[in-house]
């Protein structure tokens, strides 16, 4: 998995044989670096620009590449060799997500070369798995709250899950076991940008920067009237939507000029900290916890500013569920793919509002 943060591929080995302690279990974590030309050609072709056709299509073979190379690491950490694994679950890296625009149908891109991945790992590749959904009407995003629902749901019991990662996406399980999902907006797409931008750093470590802000009631009232936010579900967004521009506009419109860099940095962070919680309160607002996962729930900041504003629910990150946060998207990523190999449903027609549930994904065979 390789997310809107760009922040790398996180790669793991399940089995997902059940056993008394466990519904799962990962056998293998490993995260691989995006080389840095390959990061920002990924960004840049996120926007319209020249020869998009060919930059693309290399970029997908440079992805392939980088994917291969987790695939070899896990397997060599398992140790597990290729013909024990039934299928690799990849995702690509999504470059422009617009369900249900311009033609009624829209569409959701992912770069990605599964067929490559497939001949260089000697495994079965599943991908595609958002196309599925989108031509049977759904937003095809986001697909985690099925596996959210698989892994830590509780019969009886009504929990939230929020992954927080370049966008910010909450699951909601009610006691009866229905499920509600959508991206809430922006988590670390735009605090990372304001970061790299503003100090050199590709991220904010634990948000300690931020920490020595000042949020600006101004700017945050001004970002917070985006009519996004107000949609109902079903709804999903990206980079297509929170991107440098509109962060540019909010900026003017708040006279940013007068704050320093690190107040803004606050600002964004208190941004993602109230549309989450403003979600939680109004989807989720029977659940017993709150369970976290992605990599903004390293962000101690963040995850403070998260727990202001719910208190008392509790706030918990997904380890002490049993699922360590950064390993939760990539882990939702082979269960679908694990799905798709015994052809059964992974969408939900109550998160993404498609016509019913559907088998997602395509099977490119390895050797």
């Amino acid at each position: 998995m390789s997310g809107t943060s760009l922040d790398g591929i996180d790669g793991v080995l399940v089995d997902f044989t059940p056993t008394a302690e466990a519904r799962l279990r990962v056998l293998a974590h490993r995260h691989g670096p995006l080389p840095a030309a390959l990061k920002a050609e990924l960004l840049a072709l996120n926007r319209s620009s020249a020869d998009e056709i060919h930059r693309g299509a290399l970029a997908a073979n440079a992805l392939a590449r980088s994917y291969a190379d987790v695939v070899a690491a896990l397997l060599a950490a398992a140790p597990v060799s290729a013909g024990e694994v039934v299928a690799i679950g990849c995702h690509g890296q999504t470059v422009r997500h617009r369900p249900g625009e311009f033609d009624g149908v829209g569409y959701s891109i992912q770069l990605n070369a599964p067929a490559l991945l497939a001949e260089w790992t000697g495994i079965d590749v599943v991908a595609d798995f958002r196309s599925r959904d989108v031509a049977a009407g759904g937003q095809g995003a986001p697909l985690v709250p099925a596996f959210h629902q698989a892994a830590f749901g509780d019969t009886g019991r009504a929990l939230a899950v929020l992954n927080l990662g370049g966008i910010a996406n909450l699951t909601s399980i009610d006691a009866g076991g229905r499920v509600v999902g959508f991206d809430s907006g922006p988590a670390n797409a735009l605090l990372d940008l304001w970061c790299a931008e503003s100090t050199g750093a590709s991220f904010d470590a634990a948000g300690t920067w931020a920490a020595t802000g000042a949020m600006d009631a101004r700017l945050l009232a001004s970002m917070s009237d985006e009519p996004y936010f107000a949609l109902p579900a079903p709804k999903s967004t990206g980079r297509d939507l929170f991107h440098r521009s509109w962060l540019d506009r909010h900026l003017q419109l708040a006279d940013a000029g007068r704050l320093r860099a690190e107040d803004i940095q606050a600002t964004l962070a208190e941004l993602t900290a109230s549309t989450c919680a403003a979600a939680v309160r109004r989807d989720a607002a029977g659940a017993a916890e709150l369970i976290v996962c992605g990599g903004g729930s390293r962000n101690d900041d963040l995850m403070a500013r998260l727990r202001r504003r719910l208190a008392p629910l509790p706030v918990v990150d997904s380890d002490e569920r049993g699922l360590p946060a950064e390993q939760v998207e990539a882990a939702a990523f082979a269960w679908l793919a694990r799905q798709f190999t015994d052809r059964q449903p992974a969408s939900l027609p109550t998160v993404t509002g498609a016509a019913g549930a559907r088998v997602l994904g395509a099977l490119y065979p390895a050797r």
